[in-house]
């Protein structure tokens, strides 16, 4: 849902070849998002106002304040001068949970990690992700990163804004979220994907910004196996890949990509071949 424009045309004037010239661009909006839970607010982001019902409930889920989305009852979107306000009702144990957590913050947060109170969790050990039996072939996985710019039709027009996408082998990407911001954009994706009822078990993540330790544990919490970005890990992330049992593939770009954890879901060309006489 939009709940306002996600971009606006601003003057500029442009310096390019040598030659200065007085025209104008399209920009991205970036609005305060207050997320909100049964009446208190647990964290404000700067993103984009679009889509935020899909936020609010993948923040929700990819930070582990849900465990699945019927455990919000209701969720209502208000704006006002200085941003939009998610509001959030959860059920009785889980706001239970939430109010006890809050308590126990100490301090203020930042925009990556939210709502923690030390740094174990911080460094939360990540849900394993369990899918017995997929693979994908090298060059689809390839194919599907090369799919995705045309699809980014916000990024088209500014030039500013992440992208996080859901492939399937059969459907090809089936949802795609954008936003200013890359962990919202991958909390979008994770609201959209199971507000409609489906599951990210059985394909891949595509992310188009550089995959930090935050990114993976959210693909984790919502059972993804394989996750590709365009830009290159962390070593934390690596490492949390890893742990969490996701196919962490990075750089992927034109000619190919790196494949850094878990390469039995990868069915690169070679492997791919059928047996000589086949």
């Amino acid at each position: 849902m939009m709940t306002g424009s996600t971009f606006t045309r601003h003057r500029e004037i442009a310096w390019r070849g040598g030659r200065t010239r007085s025209t104008s661009r399209l920009v991205a909006e970036e609005s305060a998002i207050a997320l909100t839970y049964n009446g208190s607010t647990h964290a404000v982001m700067m993103g984009t106002p679009a889509d935020l019902e899909d936020f609010g409930v993948g923040f929700s889920l990819t930070e582990g304040i849900i465990g699945c989305a019927s455990e919000i009852r209701s969720i209502e979107l208000i704006s006002n001068e200085l941003g939009v306000e998610v509001r959030m009702w959860l059920d009785g144990d889980r706001a239970a949970s939430l109010a006890a957590r809050r308590r126990a913050i100490s301090g203020p947060v930042g925009c990556g990690l939210c709502g923690i109170e030390s740094l174990e969790q911080a460094r939360r050990a990540p849900s394993r992700v369990e899918s017995p039996g997929i693979a994908f072939h090298a060059r689809d996985l390839l194919s599907a990163m090369q799919a995705l710019s045309p699809l980014q039709t916000l990024n088209q027009q500014t030039r500013s804004v992440h992208a996080a996408a859901f492939w399937h082998p059969r459907a090809g990407i089936a949802v795609i979220r954008e936003d200013v911001g890359r962990h919202n954009a991958l909390d979008k994706l994770a609201g959209a994907i199971v507000r409609d009822g489906n599951s990210a078990r059985d394909g891949a993540v595509l992310l188009t910004s550089r995959v930090s330790v935050e990114m993976v544990q959210k693909a984790a919490m919502i059972g993804a196996p394989v996750v590709v970005a365009v830009s290159a890990p962390t070593a934390l992330a690596i490492q949390t890949a890893n742990e969490a049992g996701i196919t962490l593939l990075a750089v992927a770009r034109d000619d190919g990509y790196g494949v850094f954890t878990h390469s039995r879901r990868v069915l690169l060309p070679e492997e791919a071949a059928p047996p000589a006489g086949c």
